[in-house]
């Protein structure tokens, strides 16, 4: 049975997040559905969050299979807590995070640096550090993507 975007995003939150930023990534999400510009606003069709969640290639937590191998940790093997669906309810809602602003992409470096632009090729810039995770808003560039 198929989920409904919230039961969705609530588990991409857990799977993705781990824990970590997920009000943060939650904002990013929901950017990328409202953005009026770009690849995501042509993903989005308007606003469709699920359409964002869904989109190939953006969360690995979204496939099966990563380098070869059964990946365990996908949204289909999650078992969202009660504050999952609350943040998934609140961006839902939205609400945005203080220091996310619009980006429109975010990573764990895994280092305590954050490349200046994000994803390579320059369509992300830079914005802010949260906890572990580097969020960047959108470059020139993003707007002809």
């Amino acid at each position: 049975m198929p989920y409904d975007t919230r039961e969705l995003f609530a588990r991409l939150l857990q799977c993705e997040a781990g824990g970590e930023g997920d009000n943060g990534m939650a904002a990013v999400v929901m950017n990328r559905a409202t953005v009026p510009y770009g690849e995501f606003f042509r993903i989005s069709q308007g606003g469709n969050v699920r359409n964002i969640i869904e989109q190939q290639g953006q969360f690995n937590c979204m496939k099966d299979v990563l380098a070869g191998r059964y990946n365990s940790q996908n949204v289909w093997n999650m078992d969202p807590q009660e504050i999952h669906y609350a943040i998934a309810d609140w961006a839902l809602g939205g609400n945005t995070m203080q220091g996310v602003d619009n980006s429109l992409f975010f990573y764990n470096p895994y280092s305590p640096r954050c490349a200046n632009y994000f994803p390579p090729g320059g369509a992300g810039v830079i914005h802010n550090r949260i906890n572990q995770h580097c969020f960047y808003v959108p470059t020139e560039k993003y707007a002809s993507t």
